[in-house]
Formats: C-alpha cells, structure tokens, sequence
C-alpha cells in the first residue's frame, strides 16, 4: 500500500499541489488588485489548503472551533511541526486572519507573489529597525479587526517535539490586550519530517486543537510571561506522547 500511495502521489497528489498553488496565486493576486482584500486575501488560501490535503488523502479532525468568538481578533500561536501545519491551520482553523512568516518564503515562486499581494506578514530580522517594521505592521493588521497566526518557536522541528517561544507574539498582544488562543498541531512530522531535498508525504492522520484563549490579566513584561508559559503548556497539554517534553531545536 506504501507504494501505491507514493504512485498516486506523482500522478495526482504533485500535480493538484503545483496547479492549485498557481491558481490560488493568481486569484490572490488579481482580486486583491481588483478589490475586497478582506476576502481574497483569505478564502482561496483557505481552500487551497483543504485541497492539498484532501488530495492525499489525510484525515482531518478539529477540536475547539467552540472555544472561538465571532468578531474577535486573536493572537494564534502554534507549535511547528512540518511544513503541512500550513495547510492544516489555513484550511481548517476557519478564521480570517494574516500570517506572520519568514522573509524568505516570500522568495517561493507563486507563494510568495500571493502573500504579498495579500499583505501577509513577513518577519524582517536584519536588525533593530526592521524588526520594529515588522511588528508595526503586525500591530496594524491587528487594529484593522484581523487576526495573526504566528509559530513562536520560528522554525519547523528536526524531532517532532516542541523547542522554546520566543516572547513577540505575545509581547504584541500583550500591547494591544488581545487574547492569545494555543493550537496544538499533531500528525504534520509524522506526515511529511523536516529533512533536505524531495521526499515523498507518508500518510498520517492530522489533528488540529483550538484551546481556549488567554485573556490579560495585566499588562507588562509579567504578563507576557505568563501567557507565554501557560500558552507554551497548553500547546504541549494535547501533543501525543511520542512529542511530549522539550527537545532543543538548532535553528531558535
């Protein structure tokens, strides 16, 4: 069965990723030149996520959609564990929010030209002044009434376990006294683990965890801190127990 999955992989699953990723760039891109950014900024990314996986097959299962308000922003915060928490936040957290990512996924083809096109969020860390660039802008989504999506450990696991968060996305909703919501990701290493070159996706079951949001209790560094640490256990609370603990990750 491993091999026939890998044959409907090259036959079905890369061509629908390469032809749904141009149409969804295109579409970003000319309907947010046309008008109403607020939606084509979001719902073909939406649906591209949900194609992408639905194409391979993975099962899909969301916890905690209940725990959300309507027209409340919200500062998401989540653990990385592969490159298919992208697809699996974009398709199925089911709100309309702007990502915050690093500046050289604005160098992939198509991708790139979509999330700038649509004002995605790109964190700038060549030095003091660009970083603060990139936080205004944050702020400013937020104030606009959008939601951020932020990975707080910054890059993707080698092991599948969580390493530290650092301290922006939360000193940022700390600012604006936004509540912080914790998404555990789980099955996104097992599905496809970080590793150099091409390999093929195994199939793996993927569930999402929307825990309940974290309001200030305060506003300052002490605050920060306890939404970060309280954020940093829920996340680990719901992480099956192969990836519970702390492994240190090289790239933070």
């Amino acid at each position: 069965m491993k091999y026939l999955y890998y044959v409907y992989q090259l036959l079905v699953g890369l061509p629908v990723l390469v032809i749904i990723t141009i149409v969804t760039a295109l579409e970003v891109g000319i309907g947010c030149a046309i008008g109403n950014g607020h939606f084509w900024s979001y719902y073909p990314g939406r649906w591209w996520g949900k194609i992408i996986v639905r194409s391979l097959l993975l099962p899909i299962t969301v916890e905690g959609r209940e725990n959300l308000e309507s027209n409340q922003s919200y500062v998401f915060v989540a653990n990385h564990q592969g490159a298919f928490d992208i697809f699996l936040i974009y398709g199925y957290l089911g709100r309309n929010f702007k990502w915050m990512m690093k500046r050289s996924l604005g160098n992939i083809p198509f991708v790139g030209f979509a999330c700038r096109r649509s004002h995605q969020i790109f964190v700038d860390k060549r030095g003091p002044k660009k970083i603060k660039e990139t936080y205004d802008r944050a702020r400013e989504i937020l104030k606009e009434g959008y939601s951020v999506t932020v990975f707080p450990e910054g890059a993707r696991s080698f092991t599948g376990h969580m390493g530290i968060f650092r301290k922006g996305a939360f000193a940022l909703a700390d600012e604006l006294q936004l509540p912080v919501v914790p998404l555990t990701i789980n099955g996104s290493f097992d599905v496809l683990p970080r590793q150099r070159g091409f390999n093929f996706v195994n199939w793996h079951p993927l569930r999402l965890t929307i825990h309940q949001p974290i309001y200030p209790v305060g506003q300052g560094s002490e605050n920060v801190d306890a939404t970060l640490r309280q954020a940093y256990d829920s996340v680990m609370s719901s992480l099956v127990p192969e990836y519970q603990g702390f492994v240190e990750n090289p790239d933070q």
